[in-house]
Protein backbone atom coordinates (compact mmCIF):
# COMPACT_ATOMS: atom_id res chain seq x y z
CA UNK A 1 0.00 0.00 0.00
CA UNK A 2 1.32 3.83 -0.56
CA UNK A 3 1.62 6.24 1.71
CA UNK A 4 -0.22 9.64 1.71
CA UNK A 5 -0.01 12.55 2.98
CA UNK A 6 -2.58 14.87 4.11
CA UNK A 7 -2.28 17.85 2.03
CA UNK A 8 -4.11 17.92 -1.30
CA UNK A 9 -6.30 19.78 -3.38
CA UNK A 10 -8.92 18.39 -6.32
CA UNK A 11 -11.36 20.10 -8.51
CA UNK A 12 -13.61 19.01 -10.96
CA UNK A 13 -16.46 20.41 -12.52
CA UNK A 14 -19.38 19.39 -15.18
CA UNK A 15 -22.70 20.25 -16.70
CA UNK A 16 -26.42 18.49 -15.74
CA UNK A 17 -29.33 19.50 -17.70
CA UNK A 18 -29.56 23.50 -17.29
CA UNK A 19 -26.71 23.03 -14.36
CA UNK A 20 -22.93 24.01 -14.32
CA UNK A 21 -21.51 22.82 -11.10
CA UNK A 22 -17.77 23.11 -9.84
CA UNK A 23 -15.98 21.08 -6.78
CA UNK A 24 -13.23 22.20 -4.82
CA UNK A 25 -11.39 20.18 -2.20
CA UNK A 26 -8.59 21.34 0.37
CA UNK A 27 -7.26 19.11 2.66
CA UNK A 28 -4.24 19.88 5.31
CA UNK A 29 -3.13 18.53 8.34
CA UNK A 30 -4.94 17.46 11.10
CA UNK A 31 -5.16 14.92 14.24
CA UNK A 32 -8.37 13.37 12.57
CA UNK A 33 -10.72 13.42 9.45
CA UNK A 34 -12.61 17.24 9.83
CA UNK A 35 -14.67 17.22 7.10
CA UNK A 36 -16.13 20.78 6.73
CA UNK A 37 -18.96 20.54 3.28
CA UNK A 38 -20.75 23.21 1.83
CA UNK A 39 -23.71 22.89 -0.68
CA UNK A 40 -25.92 25.71 -1.96
CA UNK A 41 -29.17 25.92 -1.83
CA UNK A 42 -31.42 23.12 -3.03
CA UNK A 43 -28.59 20.05 -2.80
CA UNK A 44 -29.38 19.03 0.62
CA UNK A 45 -30.04 15.98 -1.01
CA UNK A 46 -26.53 14.40 -1.67
CA UNK A 47 -25.62 15.46 1.85
CA UNK A 48 -25.17 12.31 3.47
CA UNK A 49 -23.56 10.43 0.26
CA UNK A 50 -20.74 13.31 -0.28
CA UNK A 51 -19.76 12.65 3.71
CA UNK A 52 -19.79 9.09 2.86
CA UNK A 53 -18.00 9.25 -0.10
CA UNK A 54 -15.42 11.87 1.02
CA UNK A 55 -14.84 9.67 4.63
CA UNK A 56 -14.28 6.97 2.36
CA UNK A 57 -11.25 8.44 0.80
CA UNK A 58 -9.37 9.03 3.19
CA UNK A 59 -9.06 8.87 6.88
CA UNK A 60 -7.03 11.80 8.08
CA UNK A 61 -7.01 15.69 7.18
CA UNK A 62 -8.80 18.99 7.92
CA UNK A 63 -11.00 18.43 4.25
CA UNK A 64 -12.78 21.60 3.08
CA UNK A 65 -15.25 20.56 0.23
CA UNK A 66 -17.22 23.06 -1.34
CA UNK A 67 -19.51 22.89 -4.48
CA UNK A 68 -20.89 25.75 -6.33
CA UNK A 69 -23.91 25.61 -8.50
CA UNK A 70 -25.79 27.45 -10.86
CA UNK A 71 -28.58 27.60 -13.17
CA UNK A 72 -29.12 28.88 -16.68
CA UNK A 73 -31.90 31.02 -17.34
CA UNK A 74 -32.31 31.48 -13.26
CA UNK A 75 -35.84 33.18 -12.55
CA UNK A 76 -36.71 33.37 -16.16
CA UNK A 77 -40.21 32.00 -15.35
CA UNK A 78 -42.05 35.35 -14.99
CA UNK A 79 -45.64 36.03 -14.74
CA UNK A 80 -48.03 38.81 -14.52
CA UNK A 81 -51.37 38.53 -12.24
CA UNK A 82 -53.10 40.45 -14.80
CA UNK A 83 -56.34 39.79 -12.55
CA UNK A 84 -54.75 42.17 -9.54
CA UNK A 85 -52.89 44.23 -11.66
CA UNK A 86 -56.66 45.49 -13.56
CA UNK A 87 -58.21 45.29 -10.02
CA UNK A 88 -55.70 47.19 -8.58
CA UNK A 89 -55.79 50.10 -11.71
CA UNK A 90 -59.43 49.96 -11.65
CA UNK A 91 -59.49 51.15 -7.81
CA UNK A 92 -57.00 53.95 -8.40
CA UNK A 93 -58.96 55.74 -11.27
CA UNK A 94 -61.61 56.68 -8.54
CA UNK A 95 -58.94 58.02 -5.93
CA UNK A 96 -58.08 62.03 -6.68
CA UNK A 97 -54.91 62.92 -6.40
CA UNK A 98 -54.01 66.41 -4.83
CA UNK A 99 -51.03 68.64 -6.23
CA UNK A 100 -48.61 67.00 -4.13
CA UNK A 101 -49.08 63.17 -5.07
CA UNK A 102 -47.87 61.64 -8.90
CA UNK A 103 -50.41 59.47 -10.46
CA UNK A 104 -49.37 55.43 -10.34
CA UNK A 105 -46.62 54.55 -13.09
CA UNK A 106 -46.91 50.85 -14.17
CA UNK A 107 -43.23 50.25 -12.81
CA UNK A 108 -44.26 51.54 -8.93
CA UNK A 109 -47.61 48.87 -9.45
CA UNK A 110 -45.29 46.11 -10.94
CA UNK A 111 -43.37 46.14 -7.64
CA UNK A 112 -46.32 45.81 -5.48
CA UNK A 113 -46.08 42.29 -3.88
CA UNK A 114 -48.38 39.65 -5.65
CA UNK A 115 -48.54 41.99 -9.01
CA UNK A 116 -45.48 39.98 -10.89
CA UNK A 117 -44.60 35.94 -9.64
CA UNK A 118 -41.01 35.78 -10.53
CA UNK A 119 -40.28 32.18 -9.41
CA UNK A 120 -37.04 30.04 -10.61
CA UNK A 121 -37.40 27.62 -12.92
CA UNK A 122 -37.52 23.97 -10.84
CA UNK A 123 -36.16 20.56 -12.24
CA UNK A 124 -38.75 17.64 -12.61
CA UNK A 125 -37.71 14.84 -10.77
CA UNK A 126 -35.88 13.08 -13.23
CA UNK A 127 -34.35 15.88 -14.00
CA UNK A 128 -33.14 16.58 -10.42
CA UNK A 129 -31.95 13.06 -9.70
CA UNK A 130 -29.49 12.69 -13.22
CA UNK A 131 -28.39 16.30 -11.69
CA UNK A 132 -27.54 14.60 -8.33
CA UNK A 133 -25.63 11.51 -9.79
CA UNK A 134 -23.54 13.69 -12.05
CA UNK A 135 -22.41 16.22 -8.99
CA UNK A 136 -21.53 12.86 -7.02
CA UNK A 137 -19.70 11.55 -9.58
CA UNK A 138 -18.11 15.29 -10.45
CA UNK A 139 -17.13 14.62 -6.72
CA UNK A 140 -15.54 11.34 -7.18
CA UNK A 141 -13.13 12.82 -9.78
CA UNK A 142 -11.99 15.75 -7.25
CA UNK A 143 -11.44 13.14 -4.77
CA UNK A 144 -9.26 11.40 -7.27
CA UNK A 145 -7.61 14.41 -7.92
CA UNK A 146 -6.82 14.76 -4.34
CA UNK A 147 -6.11 11.35 -3.49
CA UNK A 148 -3.12 11.86 -6.33
CA UNK A 149 -1.77 14.54 -5.11
CA UNK A 150 -1.69 12.83 -1.46
CA UNK A 151 -0.32 10.05 -2.67
CA UNK A 152 2.67 11.34 -4.91
CA UNK A 153 3.50 13.73 -1.45
CA UNK A 154 3.00 11.02 0.58
CA UNK A 155 6.08 8.98 -1.58
CA UNK A 156 7.64 11.62 -1.10
CA UNK A 157 7.97 11.89 2.40
CA UNK A 158 8.05 8.40 3.07
CA UNK A 159 11.67 7.85 0.89
CA UNK A 160 12.70 10.61 3.22
CA UNK A 161 11.42 9.32 6.45
CA UNK A 162 13.10 5.97 5.36
CA UNK A 163 16.18 8.12 4.92
CA UNK A 164 15.98 9.33 8.52
CA UNK A 165 15.11 5.80 10.27
CA UNK A 166 18.19 4.15 8.43
CA UNK A 167 20.56 7.19 9.93
CA UNK A 168 18.55 6.59 13.35
CA UNK A 169 19.49 2.81 13.33
CA UNK A 170 23.25 3.90 12.39
CA UNK A 171 23.77 6.31 15.15
CA UNK A 172 22.22 3.75 17.86
CA UNK A 173 25.20 1.18 16.12
CA UNK A 174 27.37 4.13 16.40
CA UNK A 175 26.79 4.61 20.44
CA UNK A 176 26.67 0.61 20.74
CA UNK A 177 29.94 0.73 19.49
CA UNK A 178 31.26 3.74 21.19
CA UNK A 179 34.90 2.95 22.96
CA UNK A 180 33.68 4.76 25.83
CA UNK A 181 31.04 1.96 26.29
CA UNK A 182 33.63 -0.92 26.37
CA UNK A 183 34.22 -3.04 30.16
CA UNK A 184 37.78 -2.44 29.87
CA UNK A 185 36.73 1.73 29.36
CA UNK A 186 34.60 1.52 32.21
CA UNK A 187 36.44 -0.14 34.32
CA UNK A 188 39.39 2.28 34.03
CA UNK A 189 37.06 5.36 34.11
CA UNK A 190 35.61 4.24 37.30
CA UNK A 191 39.45 2.99 38.51
CA UNK A 192 41.28 6.83 37.89
CA UNK A 193 38.08 8.28 39.97
CA UNK A 194 38.17 5.74 42.81
CA UNK A 195 42.07 6.83 43.41
CA UNK A 196 41.53 10.40 42.94
CA UNK A 197 38.73 9.77 45.18
CA UNK A 198 40.91 7.76 47.45
CA UNK A 199 43.82 10.29 48.18
CA UNK A 200 41.05 12.15 50.35
CA UNK A 201 41.54 11.36 54.18
CA UNK A 202 38.58 9.53 56.19
CA UNK A 203 36.91 8.08 53.00
CA UNK A 204 36.52 3.92 53.20
CA UNK A 205 37.76 2.55 49.77
CA UNK A 206 35.43 -0.48 49.49
CA UNK A 207 32.65 1.89 49.90
CA UNK A 208 33.87 4.25 46.78
CA UNK A 209 34.26 1.10 45.08
CA UNK A 210 30.25 0.34 45.97
CA UNK A 211 29.08 3.42 44.62
CA UNK A 212 30.96 3.98 41.24
CA UNK A 213 30.00 0.35 40.70
CA UNK A 214 26.45 1.66 41.06
CA UNK A 215 26.78 4.88 38.87
CA UNK A 216 28.02 2.53 36.12
CA UNK A 217 24.86 0.51 36.75
CA UNK A 218 22.91 3.36 36.18
CA UNK A 219 25.12 4.92 33.11
CA UNK A 220 23.97 1.43 31.56
CA UNK A 221 22.16 2.14 28.27
CA UNK A 222 21.93 -1.46 26.72
CA UNK A 223 18.25 -1.07 27.61
CA UNK A 224 17.98 2.35 25.35
CA UNK A 225 19.97 0.50 22.82
CA UNK A 226 17.83 -2.26 22.38
CA UNK A 227 14.59 -0.25 22.14
CA UNK A 228 16.26 2.48 19.86
CA UNK A 229 16.39 -0.52 17.51
CA UNK A 230 12.93 -2.08 18.29
CA UNK A 231 11.57 1.09 17.42
CA UNK A 232 13.64 1.71 14.42
CA UNK A 233 12.44 -1.54 12.56
CA UNK A 234 8.95 -1.29 13.55
CA UNK A 235 9.47 2.15 11.19
CA UNK A 236 10.75 0.67 8.78
CA UNK A 237 8.20 -2.10 8.78
CA UNK A 238 5.40 0.59 9.18
CA UNK A 239 7.00 2.18 6.09
CA UNK A 240 7.31 -0.57 4.05
CA UNK A 241 3.63 -1.70 4.47
CA UNK A 242 1.79 2.00 3.75
CA UNK A 243 -1.25 2.83 4.13
CA UNK A 244 -2.74 5.39 6.72
CA UNK A 245 0.29 4.54 9.39
CA UNK A 246 0.66 8.36 10.62
CA UNK A 247 -0.45 7.48 14.01
CA UNK A 248 1.78 4.81 15.02
CA UNK A 249 4.58 6.31 13.09
CA UNK A 250 4.18 9.52 15.60
CA UNK A 251 3.83 6.89 18.89
CA UNK A 252 6.89 5.55 17.38
CA UNK A 253 8.46 8.69 17.45
CA UNK A 254 7.52 10.00 20.68
CA UNK A 255 9.02 7.17 21.73
CA UNK A 256 12.11 7.29 20.06
CA UNK A 257 12.63 10.45 21.29
CA UNK A 258 12.37 9.50 24.90
CA UNK A 259 15.05 6.70 24.32
CA UNK A 260 17.15 9.06 23.02
CA UNK A 261 16.57 11.72 25.76
CA UNK A 262 17.31 8.78 28.36
CA UNK A 263 20.54 7.73 26.62
CA UNK A 264 21.82 11.60 26.36
CA UNK A 265 20.86 12.02 30.49
CA UNK A 266 22.83 8.55 31.02
CA UNK A 267 26.21 9.36 29.26
CA UNK A 268 29.28 9.97 30.72
CA UNK A 269 31.48 9.85 27.83
CA UNK A 270 32.08 13.08 25.59
CA UNK A 271 31.84 10.55 21.83
CA UNK A 272 28.86 8.97 23.02
CA UNK A 273 27.47 11.94 24.25
CA UNK A 274 27.84 13.35 20.74
CA UNK A 275 26.33 10.24 19.06
CA UNK A 276 23.31 10.81 21.54
CA UNK A 277 22.74 14.34 20.49
CA UNK A 278 22.75 14.13 16.69
CA UNK A 279 20.45 11.17 17.33
CA UNK A 280 18.43 13.48 19.00
CA UNK A 281 18.32 15.88 15.66
CA UNK A 282 17.58 13.03 13.62
CA UNK A 283 14.92 11.74 15.54
CA UNK A 284 12.98 15.08 16.20
CA UNK A 285 13.04 15.76 12.06
CA UNK A 286 11.50 12.11 11.86
CA UNK A 287 8.54 13.49 13.76
CA UNK A 288 8.05 16.71 12.28
CA UNK A 289 7.97 15.02 9.00
CA UNK A 290 5.58 12.23 10.68
CA UNK A 291 3.07 15.04 11.17
CA UNK A 292 2.02 15.03 7.55
CA UNK A 293 1.46 11.27 7.01
CA UNK A 294 -1.95 10.43 7.03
Amino acid sequence: MAIFSMTGFGRSSGRSGAWSWAWEIRTVNSKGLDLRLRLPAGFDAIDIEARAAVAAAMQRGACHVNLAATRENAGADIKVNHAALNALIAELADVSLNANVRPASLDGLLALRGIVDNREAEDDETARAALNRDVLAGLKQALDAVLAMRRSEGVAIGAVLAQRVSRIAELAAQAEAAPGRTPEAVKARIARQVDALGQTQGLDPQRLHQEAVLLASRADIREELDRLHAHAKAATELLSKGGPIGRRLDFLAQELGRESNTLCAKSNDAALTAVGLELKVEVEQFREQVQNIE
